[in-house]
């Protein structure tokens, strides 16, 4: 999801000249809630929050209300303060991952040479199907119509001659537009923006160089290299100068593997009761091996995140001998790693798992630990574990569940990290 800032000055049209233009970024507008809409369309015209209860966070919101001040990553309880009147609704998970399917089913009818980097954007390389389809911004036109009529929710498209101006333009376009920034005004659409605006500057970076005097990428492009790498590092400096004059010569990777696969749960409490700790890890280590499952991957490593009543967050992580897609061993190592935080004596708010270093299923060679061989534990859990996956394609993800999950968190949230 696109979350760089807008800039007032930035026009809406810099111009026709599409020649050099062929890499698009296709986001797609307030994803969840839109998704949510389409089955609720009552809802249209509302301000629509989609989370969990007060102690979740926002994960997205219409714009309507946004016009309120509500973003996502927001704290619910703020979110219900800025905007008491809006319709909050909980995650449906399964329903955004099959609209991000269809959607990238047609984008990926127009070009092999698709990159998708979350749930809900992706960039293309349309230099090959110019001859097919005709100009960018016509393939844009003809991409928002059909995720329009066979999906129900809008995109909006940014259409530039890197990857990077291509997600700023995106961005600027929003709600359902489209923004082409020409080749020759790459560097004048770039000046209108914020430091913030540049891949790589996050909140404390942005503080660092406005300490320098660097608000715009104007001033960063002006500021000899030297002193931006004096200010926040030799390879960063080098790397937010090159953006600053929109030089970014990394093609569109099609075919990039999942890097990690995760969820969390904030409990409707704060807890010293490892017992429900543990419950909740296992509930999560489920969703995780499910979605691996679903895709075809296995996880060579195993990480947790808890975070305590002062809202500090620790992580540990622990790469396996063997790469694995069974909910029991996630949550095993999960437990153990979780077991060993440091939470100096505070009940936990949050807890989640994560699979990472990701590969195809089948892939590499599996060496089977001494329990395993002995027992063959592993492969009878995954068939268990199949058949649940089996029931739940049938009656509904809540149809069936891990054993011993006790029900006791207010909102979960699932995500697909692509990057």
């Amino acid at each position: 999801m696109s979350r760089g800032p807008r800039a007032a000055l930035a026009r809406r049209d810099w111009g026709d000249d599409e020649s050099g233009c062929s890499i698009m970024h296709v986001d797609m507008d307030a994803f969840f809630a839109s998704v949510e809409l389409t089955r609720r369309p009552e809802l249209v015209g509302r301000p629509v929050i989609v989370g969990g209860a007060e102690r979740s966070v926002v994960l997205a919101a219409t714009y309507e209300a946004r016009a309120f001040g509500v973003h996502s990553a927001m704290p619910m309880a703020l979110a219900r303060r800025l905007c008491p009147q809006a319709v909050v609704l909980p995650p449906d998970h399964r329903a955004y991952q099959d609209a991000s399917r269809a959607v990238m089913e047609i984008v990926r009818e127009i070009t092999a040479l698709v990159e998708q980097i979350s749930i809900d954007e992706a960039f293309l390389d349309v230099s090959g199907a110019r001859r097919r389809l005709g100009a960018p911004t016509l393939i844009a036109r003809d991409l928002r119509a059909r995720v329009r009529e066979e999906v129900g929710i809008t995109c909006s498209v940014g259409i530039a001659a890197t990857k990077f101006v291509a997600k700023l333009a995106s961005t600027h376009a929003k709600p359902d537009g489209v923004l082409l920034v020409p080749a020759a005004s790459t560097v004048p659409f770039l000046r209108t923006l914020p430091a913030g605006a540049l891949w790589g500057v996050g909140e404390r970076t942005e503080k660092t160089l406005a300490g320098w005097g660097i608000t715009t990428v104007a001033e960063l492009a002006d500021t000899d290299v030297a002193t931006l790498q004096a200010a926040v590092g030799k390879a960063a400096g080098a790397h937010l100068h090159d953006l600053a004059w929109g030089r970014d010569p990394r093609p569109v990777e099609p075919g990039r593997a999942e890097q990690s696969i995760g969820a969390e749960t904030t409990f409707a409490q704060d807890l010293y009761d490892f017992v429900i700790i543990g419950s909740a890890l296992l509930g999560l280590a489920d969703r995780c091996a499910t979605r691996l499952r679903s895709q075809g991957f296995v996880a060579r490593t195993v990480s947790v995140k808890v975070r305590t009543s002062d809202f500090r967050t620790l992580t540990r992580s622990r790469t396996l001998s063997s790469p694995t897609d069974v909910a029991q061993e996630i949550h095993s190592v999960a437990l153990e790693l979780a077991r060993g935080v440091d939470r100096r004596g505070l009940p936990v708010r949050l807890v989640g798992v994560r699979a990472e270093n990701l590969e195809r299923r089948g892939a590499s060679v599996e060496q089977p630990t001494l329990e395993e061989s002995v027992q063959e534990a592993s492969g009878a859990q995954r068939e268990a574990e199949r058949a649940l996956d089996r029931i739940r394609d049938r009656f509904g993800v809540n149809s069936i569940g891990p054993a011993s999950t006790r029900r006791r968190s207010t909102t979960t949230r699932a995500d697909v990290e692509l990057s």
